[in-house]
């Protein structure tokens, strides 16, 4: 089995509390599930943890654990994965923060979050504003990287020896509806970024604005990253194929491949088509392990919304787990399916739970589930801690 390929499929925020609405289920045990249900009934199944301790639950710590990298040891910030992921050209001691666009009921202390995307502002709509924060307030310090919708990038020069190094501006997505008195606090210890964080608003809020963003957020900073080379670490040719840019970096900074699929967009209406095909043509030229990354569920979770999340974990199973096991039945290839964080709909942000995974191959007999969830995957009692090691424990079972 030297050359067993290896398959992840990743529903970012699939993991979920039970649900009233639901019957008391979750979404995954709510939503049609056959394709994973199948993979189930003869698998190895368990769960992750994908948070060391004291590390916040985002997706960029969890998802540097699935890839196989320790992040107590290699992660920096979430703003460095995505600048890595658009190849900027850093200095060691430069400061890169994750910039959303927001909006937000006023740029000051009596402010609430209204929403941490600007009502999902699509990327033409966005990149005009940034390109307009950066023409109109970049300079020697502060750079305005634009990326794709609300995500984008803020990079102070020199930052990473500064006092600013060390805010704690909480995620946006953490705190909607909820007062930004906290945050505002924080920025107000630092002139240069209030003053920036204002003037941006009074930029944003003029009648040429015809979108949601009414803000900036400046979050999730910190240096350059920089991880071992992937193929080094486990002998495997990888990539990641992912609509955000958070993936992108992790894959790029770790030397694997990063597949770009049009139409990709990270919300329920994603190109998953493209995302297969993209991930057997890698697996069939060459390719050894493919991390395949769907943001749909974790998108849904944060809106709160039961219907859509249940509706994201359906288009999962049936889109991207469904043509993917069907196209590669009978090859050699070891198919895991698991989420990197829970976002539950109960409070629309992450959580630090163990999530569910499954390891579907011909070596992984060990478990038979009535079906994948997070109640069946915790029964079996089979626990990966730290998380970073699932590449490993992986490896392990499959070429032993």
């Amino acid at each position: 089995m030297a050359d067993t390929k290896i398959l992840f499929l990743v529903a970012d925020g699939m993991g979920d509390w039970r649900v009233d609405g639901l019957g008391g289920r979750t979404p995954l045990e709510a939503a049609p599930t056959p394709n994973m249900d199948s993979l189930a009934s003869r698998c190895i199944a368990g769960t992750i943890s994908t948070v060391p301790s004291g590390m916040p639950p985002g997706s960029d710590v969890a998802n540097m654990s699935l890839i196989g990298f320790d992040p107590a040891a290699h992660h920096t910030g979430r703003g460095p994965i995505e600048a890595a992921a658009q190849g900027l050209k850093l200095r060691p001691d430069d400061l890169v923060w994750r910039l959303n666009l927001v909006s937000l009921t006023a740029p000051d202390a009596m402010g609430t979050m209204l929403d941490y995307s600007a009502g999902h502002i699509d990327t033409a709509s966005s990149l005009p504003l940034v390109e307009d924060l950066e023409h109109h307030l970049g300079d020697d310090t502060f750079t305005f990287v634009p990326g794709i919708q609300y995500r984008h990038l803020l990079v102070q020069r020199g930052g990473a020896n500064s006092p600013e190094a060390a805010f704690a501006v909480r995620p946006p997505h953490d705190i909607t509806g909820q007062s930004i008195a906290q945050d505002m606090a924080t920025l107000a210890t630092s002139p240069r970024l209030l003053a920036l964080f204002h003037a941006a608003a009074e930029r944003l809020n003029t009648p040429a604005n015809a979108t949601r963003a009414t803000g900036i957020w400046p979050w999730g900073q910190g240096r350059p990253l920089a991880l071992p080379d992937f193929s080094d670490a486990y002998g495997l040719r990888g990539a990641v194929i992912s609509a955000v840019d958070l993936v992108k970096g992790l894959g790029r900074a770790s030397g694997m491949a990063v597949i770009d699929v049009p139409g990709a967009t990270g919300l329920l209406d994603t190109n998953y088509a493209g995302k297969v095909a993209a991930a057997l043509d890698f697996l069939n030229t060459g390719g050894q392990f493919a991390f395949v990354h769907l943001e749909g569920p974790d998108e849904c979770g944060h809106s709160g919304i039961v219907a859509d999340k249940v509706e994201a974990v359906r288009r999962f199973d049936e889109r991207i787990v469904g043509p993917l096991t069907q196209a590669l039945a009978g090859t050699d290839t070891a198919i895991v399916v698991t989420c990197d964080h829970f976002t539950p709909l109960a409070c629309r942000t992450h959580t630090t739970d163990p999530v569910p995974f499954l390891l579907h191959h011909a070596s992984a007999t060990a478990h038979g589930l009535p079906g994948f969830s997070e109640a069946h995957a915790a029964a079996t009692g089979f626990t990966i801690s730290p998380g970073h090691d699932i590449v490993r424990r992986i490896l392990e079972i499959i070429r032993p």
